[in-house]
């Protein structure tokens, strides 16, 4: 058994969750071939797990991640699937539909809580000050009725502002038609902003700004493409959406990227012509955050496992020398007639 990374010598730490596999937090396999490996989080470099080690373990992984995995990922060859705290590599498709948006569906409903907490505790905290003020006589009526309105959305604002600030984007660019130079994107305009399709790269989002020298959209103003159309829509979302969302509201939402098919397919449909960020409804702008965050999300997934891919190609190939010229080979038949259950 594995307890320590054979090319760092790094001690591998207990995860608490598989039997056969007890030391590590990430693994990779191939059921097919009969292969094994622990990756090591120090080091990132791929342990062969000795053949004699591999029977259970390798059915234990195939089980785990079968019945509780979750996909995160996969190409063609590979899957990366989140199993409890591990992270399994498994060679070969997963065969499990991406629920990633789930994950921020749930985020959004706690969202919701913590919102209530903080409503909570500004009326909490209005109550103590107006009552002090009246008995003292410091605060008159006015003052008071005015305090107990005014306080607690004062205090969520606050507390909005120091998660977010007062800009969405900051930056320099120019608008094409008269030269104005947009140097930001204040939250407050975020109603006026228009989400567009990228004729350039299908499937991408466009965040446009109207010019306030010229007024024009149509051929000026601000144009954020990739990464910082992408993180500015996600920060613009999630300041809208900083009460969160009842769980009704997100099943609602979630609905609508099932119909859809993907999170990427629902961008595209609800901005098909363009869309005025005001103009969407609740339900949609729900929706749109959360496929917006798995998006971004999956793009990054897609570069790690095709490096993991890249990786496996090469791990393979010593694996195979090491299970075919130097293991016995009436063990190596008997162990992949187990794996493949053709025995």
């Amino acid at each position: 058994m594995i307890r320590s990374c054979l090319v760092c010598s790094i001690p591998l730490p207990e995860n608490g969750v598989l039997e056969h596999l007890p030391y590590g937090y990430r693994f990779a396999f191939d059921p097919e071939r009969g292969r094994l490996w622990v990756v090591c989080s120090n080091c990132r470099r791929w342990s062969l797990v000795p053949l004699e080690d591999r029977w259970e373990a390798i059915e234990e992984l195939e089980r785990a991640a079968r019945d509780r995995g979750r996909l995160l990922s996969q190409t063609d060859t590979i899957a990366l699937v989140k199993v409890g705290p591990l992270d399994v590599v498994r060679v070969g498709n997963a065969s499990r539909t991406e629920e990633a948006w789930w994950r921020y569906g749930r985020e959004l409903v706690r969202r919701r809580t913590s919102y209530g907490r903080l409503t909570v505790a500004a009326g909490a905290a209005s109550a103590a000050v107006v009552a002090g003020g009246w008995a003292t006589g410091g605060i008159s009526f006015f003052g008071a009725w005015w305090l107990w309105s005014q306080a607690p959305d004062g205090i969520k604002r606050g507390a909005r502002w120091l998660r977010f600030g007062s800009a969405a984007w900051r930056g320099r660019e120019r608008c094409a038609k008269c030269g104005y130079e947009f140097t930001d994107v204040s939250f407050k305009e975020r109603q006026n902003l228009v989400l567009l399709p990228d004729s350039e790269q299908p499937g991408n989002v466009v965040l446009g700004a109207r010019c306030p020298r010229c007024q024009d959209l149509a051929e000026g103003g601000l144009r954020l493409k990739d990464r910082a159309a992408e993180r500015t829509i996600q920060r613009v979302l999630a300041y809208h959406h900083f009460d969160g969302a009842s769980e009704q509201r997100v099943r609602s939402a979630t609905r609508l990227i099932e119909e859809a098919g993907s999170a990427r397919d629902l961008t595209r449909i609800l901005l098909r012509d363009g869309r005025r960020m005001g103009d969407l409804q609740r339900t949609g702008a729900i929706a749109l955050e959360i496929s917006a965050n798995e998006s971004s999300e999956q793009r990054a997934l897609e570069m790690e496992v095709a490096e993991l891919e890249a990786v496996w190609r090469k791990e393979e190939e010593l694996a195979a020398i090491i299970d075919d010229e130097l293991t016995d080979v009436p063990l190596l038949e008997t162990f992949r007639r187990r794996v493949l259950k053709k025995g």
